[in-house]
């Protein structure tokens, strides 16, 4: 039972994982995106009407993050450009994607696309129950596990992942010291808004094989909550991620096991779950605490800096 709960854990937080560590790029860059439910709409709906159409998994995959990545670069534009605000403009991203996938997934709905299958690794996947936990899963899950060390060594580790930091910090100084603050927030907004995608795409590929409407369920809106959780550490974000995953594929088990608990109550977990954490880290001050960027969610001029 408990092999089969963590399994399926690792299942459920994965397309959580990539929308989480895509919001840690963006928001280490200073700059906050409530979109995050309408990219993997878009992400969703991109990859699987793809891979509905040419029946090719990896294409799909691809032009789910393309997708993603130039939703983003509209929000980029609105709000590192044009100085929109980050909230407003974070929401509107979100009811574009709502209305998109809403208004042309119609005519998919209760249609199939090709999944990602189990991928079995030599050696791994026969450890006892570490195997059957962690390596019998699809190609994107183990792509996951890669991006989540790759993201914190790049982050906390390299002389990019430095100037990202210092972007978040403190624009005008990284820009006193030759860091393009603007390039810099485009690039990190646009990585974070593909990766988001592809955990939507996720959803329609790996996770069900059909096109359902507002299949992510509020998943974004847990990403952004999962980002403070975890303190925007990569490494924390996979641990957050699998326990909200957990705690989503605990409903049907219980429901299964014959509880007079209203299903209604159960589906009600995970979201009461991020409102807690959200409650307890409101505040400004557990903010910086717990290592938010300084400069989050404040717009950066040149004209204010000369």
């Amino acid at each position: 039972m408990l092999v089969s709960v963590l399994t399926a854990a690792i299942r459920a937080g994965t397309p959580l994982l990539f929308a989480t560590l895509g919001e840690i790029f963006v928001e280490r860059s200073g700059v906050l995106n409530l979109g995050l439910e309408g990219l993997m709409l878009i992400g969703a709906f991109s990859g699987f009407v793809i891979a509905h159409i040419t029946q090719s998994l990896f294409l799909a995959v691809i032009l789910s993050m393309v997708a993603g990545g130039l939703f983003a670069l509209l929000f980029a534009f609105l709000t590192v450009t044009m100085r929109v605000n980050q909230v407003v403009s974070g929401l509107a991203l979100t009811m574009l994607g709502m209305g998109i996938s809403g208004f042309y997934g119609q005519a998919f709905i209760g249609k199939t696309a090709p999944q990602f299958a189990t991928l079995y690794i030599p050696g791994l996947s026969d450890i006892p129950y570490i195997g059957q936990i962690f390596f019998k899963h699809d190609i994107l899950v183990y792509l996951s596990y890669i991006l989540v060390f790759f993201s914190w060594f790049f982050i906390f580790k390299t002389k990019w992942g430095m100037n990202l930091r210092a972007v978040g910090e403190s624009p005008k100084t990284a820009d006193s010291m030759g860091i393009n603050v603007f390039k810099t927030r485009y690039v990190y907004i646009i990585v974070g808004g593909m990766l988001t995608s592809l955990g939507g795409a996720y959803l329609s590929l790996a996770y069900t094989s059909m096109w359902i409407d507002r299949m992510t369920a509020g998943r974004g809106w847990i990403a952004i909550a999962l980002v403070i959780f975890s303190s925007w550490d990569p490494i924390r974000a996979m641990f957050a991620s699998y326990l909200f995953g957990g705690v989503a594929s605990l409903q049907p088990r219980i429901q299964a096991g014959g509880t007079t608990i209203s299903a209604h109550l159960l589906m009600m977990l995970p979201y009461l779950l991020t409102l807690i954490i959200l409650s307890f880290t409101s505040g400004e001050t557990i903010k910086k605490k717990i290592g938010a960027p300084t400069s989050l969610m404040v717009p950066y001029s040149r004209e204010e800096r000369e």
